[in-house]
């Protein structure tokens, strides 16, 4: 990578988040040559969704600036399919996300599947969000992930990793100074369900559902990113595009063995 690496900027939260303003920040920390192309409005669980059905429309917000009206993937393909001028960025960053994309809510997750679409699309790509609501908080710590992004940002670009695998960080609910260090992790699995639908009542008394999360914990293992979050560290997950059970294929194959029908 060039000493001023090319990068391009984008997220699930929306042109005007916060969080983009932080991921910006970090980004120029160490190149001034930074890209954003994020969706016009919020599109959060939008997961690696794309836009087929409708056109979309791209609105410049400044010099290397744009909101597209779609989701995150459309973002990332609309920007290194030629909104961006010249060369292709050596780096794609997505977030901060306003919440944690942690265990099997990455699949999800907009903020993780841009990084994904990076991913796909040849560029080393990382994730970043900033975990929420585990001490009883309503503000969100951006100045975490702020102070802290930067350094994690800089050891994974001396870092090497293989292809077709994203960096997912997430950055623990706590204030800057107190954050316990930081933890290579593996992608965990809560304990229990926290997605529920609440129904609720409308103004001429017929039903609607709002989809939510309850913030009940699980007990996750040592060293999954569900607990490094809950003890107070920074979590660095790599995950890879390749979602095959390699032990149940091996099992499969077994099971199939001489089936000719």
């Amino acid at each position: 990578m060039s000493e001023q690496p090319r990068i391009l900027i984008t997220n699930d939260d929306g042109i005007d988040a916060p969080g983009l303003d932080v991921l910006e920040a970090i980004a120029r920390t160490v190149t001034d040559d930074v890209w954003t192309v994020a969706p016009l409005e919020e599109q959060s669980g939008m997961s690696r969704a794309l836009t087929l059905n409708a056109p979309l429309r791209v609105i410049e917000r400044g010099p290397q600036r744009y909101a597209v009206t779609g989701t995150p993937t459309d973002c990332v393909h609309m920007a290194l399919d030629g909104l961006i001028e010249g060369e292709r960025p050596d780096l794609v960053l997505s977030g901060v996300n306003s919440g944690q994309n942690l265990a099997e809510h990455v699949t999800l997750s907009g903020t993780v599947a841009a990084a994904m679409q990076g991913t796909q699309l040849g560029v080393r790509s990382i994730a970043f969000s900033q975990a929420y609501g585990f001490q009883g908080r309503a503000a969100i710590q951006w100045e975490t992930a702020r102070r802290h992004g930067a350094r994690v940002l800089s050891r994974l670009l001396e870092a090497r990793w293989s292809e077709n695998t994203l960096i997912n960080v997430n950055f623990p609910d706590r204030a800057p100074d107190q954050v316990a260090g930081t933890e290579v992790t593996v992608q965990g699995m809560r304990d229990q369900n926290i997605l529920r639908a609440e129904e609720r009542t409308d103004l001429r008394g017929k039903s609607y559902y709002w989809l939510g999360f309850d913030g009940k914990l699980s007990n996750p293992p040592v060293g999954t990113d569900l607990r490094a979050i809950y003890e107070g560290r920074i979590s660095v997950t790599p995950l890879q595009l390749d979602l095959t059970n390699h032990d149940a294929r091996r099992r499969l194959d077994t099971a199939f063995e001489g089936f000719t029908s």
